[in-house]
């Protein structure tokens, strides 16, 4: 879902990929829904890991942000190129259980929160600051609270 809002609402700015650290080797359909909705082409998505872009033929990233919860104490492969990178922890929707009402309702929620992290780091005025500056920006976005953000009144 973070792959397609920043690619859509970047409007060309970013080149995004997905992977994580333990594929189930298919895509949630809860978030294909979501991803539909951004007019993101979901054609290409796949469950991947995020090993392949630690290769050396990987595409080039200038920032790696990971935002499941599960991930945030788990070690990252060492990146080519030493992008800039921060946690932006989530919860994962995926791990919620019950009904398809209940499964979507996490999405969604997590969709909002991932949405509104997304819209605050397009402000960051990238092109005018240096590479500490940069890092420390996508720590702050990290740490903003969105735990509300999403949540049914």
């Amino acid at each position: 879902m973070a792959e397609a809002l920043l690619a859509t609402l970047g409007q060309g700015r970013f080149h995004t990929f997905s992977a994580g650290s333990h594929p189930t080797g298919k895509v949630n359909p809860f978030a294909i829904e979501l991803v539909t909705k951004t007019g993101y082409d979901v054609s290409n998505l796949r469950s991947k890991s995020w090993d392949e872009f630690a290769e050396p033929d990987a595409p080039g990233m200038d920032f790696i942000i990971t935002v499941c919860d599960q991930a945030a104490g788990e070690v990252c492969p060492l990146w080519p190129g030493q992008p800039a990178s921060a946690h932006w922890g989530f919860c994962d929707p995926a791990a919620v259980e019950g009904t398809d009402t209940a499964k979507r309702a996490a999405f969604e929620q997590v969709f909002q929160q991932i949405k509104h992290r997304v819209d605050v780091f397009l402000k960051v005025p990238l092109e005018t600051l240096d590479e500490a500056a940069i890092r420390a920006e996508l720590r702050r976005v990290g740490e903003i609270d969105v735990s509300s953000i999403g949540v049914a009144q």
